[in-house]
């Protein structure tokens, strides 16, 4: 049985625009081409499409999803590696929602009888289930920039990798207190905190104007980027990436 790529995207929920453009990498080939040029997908093309799926949702780049699928011999072994990254990390978003859920209660406690957060005494807690490592370990569509990140990685400790997972998410939390604040993108502080940031990011390595206005679009479009942004703040994630492009325009350009 094959199925009409309207058909295939509605089930999937995959626009057709995005089944053509698998189809032009050679990522997604169809099962076949009708004489009008509709394509047609078959049992292993959608069993294909989940994996791709799977692969995205799971923060990887289509370039790194083409040698995975490239690289892989059995699907059913294929599959239960996919069903043990997807485990692992819904025990890390479950680790994550705890740890917010702890934040919001003890916020609640404070404000209602003044008693301190238990979170802020050690501050550790408010990190639990927050990776902003996979900042770098998510770099695949960066190629250049995950090497540089790979090489300042190697030459330090343990101690000194957690202080800058730290250091990055307590710069995600600034960013979101700019944000609740009601400040837009374009404002003075806001880009303050965005000059630090790419401060921090060249000194791994040069980053023009467009590869980081593509890094700000990877907050959005990233999987896994994008829950570690929400985790703190709704529409943390959207704003990272509009203050990424007003700093790429106005400093970069």
């Amino acid at each position: 049985m094959a199925w009409p790529i309207a058909e295939v995207a509605r089930m999937s929920g995959v626009t057709a625009r995005t089944l053509r453009h698998y189809d032009e990498i050679g990522l997604l080939p169809p099962a076949r081409t009708g004489s009008n040029g509709h394509r047609y997908y078959g049992e292993y093309e959608l069993l294909r499409l989940q994996q791709i799926l799977v692969l995205r949702a799971l923060g990887l780049g289509l370039p790194e999803i083409g040698r995975v699928l490239a690289a892989q011999v059995d699907e059913v072994e294929a599959l239960r590696d996919h069903h043990r990254r997807l485990l692992a990390e819904r025990d890390r978003l479950d680790a994550l929602a705890g740890t917010v859920s702890r934040t919001i209660t003890e916020l609640e406690q404070s404000r209602k009888d003044g008693s301190p957060m238990t979170s802020i005494n050690r501050p550790e807690n408010l990190f639990e289930g927050i990776r902003p490592s996979q900042y770098g370990e998510n770099l695949r569509d960066f190629p250049g920039l995950a090497e540089a990140v790979a090489r300042h990685t190697a030459t330090m400790s343990q101690d000194e990798i957690e202080a800058g997972h730290r250091a990055r998410t307590a710069q995600m939390i600034r960013f979101a207190e700019l944000l609740a604040a009601g400040l837009p993108a374009d404002a003075a502080p806001v880009q303050a905190e965005a000059d630090a940031q790419y401060r921090a990011l060249v000194e791994l390595r040069t980053v023009g104007a467009e590869e980081y206005r593509a890094i700000g679009r990877a907050c959005v479009e990233n999987a896994q980027w994008r829950a570690a942004y929400e985790a703190i703040a709704p529409g943390l994630a959207a704003y990272q990436r509009d203050v990424i492009e007003v700093y790429a325009t106005t400093r970069l350009s």
